[in-house]
């Protein structure tokens, strides 16, 4: 076993803890600080496949801003959770949710035919000229339209953030 194999498995197993953290933590700035420790155990996945810009990404936008804005909404809306009322139907349906997701995951994994690449990009282009510029070509030629929708539709929400918060001042 070689020393990346290794680190992959440590990389892994704090993944899973901190996922499972996410999901049992009882106060919600602790899970969203677990969640925060996943995302970076994603990034180090990007960057054992050699896809830097990814990871980079990972971190500015999921760690950073998903986050902040994350925890600045679990503090102004001042959640309170009671850790006692839990009822019995509740405790059903989510575990009989998780075991199907993993059955379902395992399944795909195993029977799946795995994603094919979408281009003609080598390793040697990838060397030359960089996954930045690589993926910069791609988004803003062959996949332009669902760029400029996703801009639209961000756009329209921050609107519609400023409107609902005008007339909550108001």
């Amino acid at each position: 076993m070689d020393i990346s194999s290794v680190f992959f498995a440590i990389v892994t197993i704090v993944a899973v803890v901190s996922a499972l953290l996410v999901v049992t933590c009882k106060n919600p700035i602790n899970s969203a600080l677990s969640l925060v420790l996943t995302f970076f155990c994603l990034a180090t996945y990007y960057v054992m496949l050699d896809a830097p810009f990814m990871a980079a990404i990972q971190i500015i936008v999921y760690a950073g801003a998903i986050m902040v804005l994350i925890v600045f909404t679990i503090m102004l809306l001042n959640i309170r959770v009671d850790a006692n009322k839990k009822s019995a139907h509740q405790l059903v349906l989510g575990s009989v949710t998780g075991v199907a997701t993993l059955l379902l995951a395992g399944l795909l994994l195993t029977r799946g035919k795995l994603a094919e690449p979408v281009c003609n990009i080598t390793t040697e282009m990838i060397n030359q000229q960089g996954h930045t510029q690589l993926i910069g070509k791609v988004m803003f030629t062959e996949f332009l339209l669902p760029f400029e929708v996703t801009s639209i539709l961000l756009l329209a929400a921050m609107v519609g953030a400023v409107i609902l918060a005008k007339r909550k001042l108001s």
